[in-house]
C-alpha cells in the first residue's frame, strides 16, 4: 500500500491527513475553507488518490497559514507514500480545458524541488480563498514532495474560478500520470543514478 498519514500541529494550525496513492478518488475533507475544500475534492477525483483531511487554523488572522500548511502536509504525504519510487512513471504532463481557460501542468517526482507558474490572479478572492494562495499552496506542496512543478495558463480566459479550477484539475491529472506504475520498468527506479531522493 502506497499510503501515508501526516499530523501537523502548530500554534497556527491543526492538520491531520491520510493519503492513499492507489485509491479510487474518494475524499473526506473537513476544512473551514469552502472553496479550497472544493478544489481538494476535484484534485482527489481527477488524480484517483484517496484523501482524508481534518484541518483547522487561525482564520481570524487570514487563510494563509491553513492553506500553506495543507500544502506542506499533502506534499509530505506524497513523498512518504511514494517510498523509494520504484516502478513509477515519475513524469506527468497534462493539458486541460476548463471552459474558456486552457491549462498545462508538467511535473517530475524526481526528488528535487522547483516551482514555476505564470498564474497571476485578476481578483483577490474566489469564495473564501485568497487567490494569491493558489501558487503558494502548490509551491509548498512541491517543496515538501520533492517535485519539479510547472504550471502554465495557455489561455487565461476571463473567469477566476475557472482559472483556479483548471490548475487544480490539471495538476491532478499530471500527478495521476506520474504516480502510475510503468509496466516496462518493473521494480526498477526510474533514474540512471539508481536512486531518487
Amino acid at each position: 500500500m502506497r499510503s501515508a498519514e501526516i499530523s501537523r500541529q502548530t500554534r497556527e494550525t491543526q492538520i491531520g491527513l491520510r493519503l492513499d496513492l492507489d485509491g479510487s478518488g474518494e475524499s473526506q475533507i473537513d476544512l473551514p475553507l469552502g472553496f479550497l475544500s472544493h478544489m481538494l475534492d476535484l484534485l482527489v477525483k481527477h488524480s484517483l488518490v484517496d484523501l482524508k483531511v481534518s484541518a483547522a487554523g487561525d482564520l481570524g488572522v487570514d487563510d494563509h497559514h491553513l492553506t500553506e500548511d495543507l500544502g506542506i502536509g499533502l506534499g509530505q504525504a506524497i513523498r512518504e507514500a511514494l517510498g523509494d519510487k520504484r516502478g513509477i512513471r515519475r513524469y506527468g504532463f497534462f493539458i486541460l480545458p476548463m471552459d474558456e481557460v486552457l491549462c498545462q501542468v508538467a511535473l517530475d517526482l524526481g526528488g528535487r524541488y522547483a516551482f514555476a507558474s505564470d498564474y497571476r490572479p485578476q481578483r483577490e478572492q474566489v469564495g473564501d480563498l485568497s487567490t494569491e494562495m493558489v501558487n503558494h499552496f502548490f509551491a509548498s506542496l512541491a517543496n515538501q514532495a520533492g517535485m519539479n512543478l510547472h504550471i502554465r495558463l495557455l489561455d487565461s480566459g476571463e473567469n477566476e474560478h475557472h482559472r483556479v479550477e483548471a490548475i487544480f484539475k490539471c495538476f491532478a491529472r499530471a500527478l495521476r500520470a506520474a504516480l502510475e506504475p510503468d509496466p516496462r520498468l518493473g521494480q526498477e527506479i526510474p533514474s540512471t543514478k539508481g536512486t531518487l531522493c
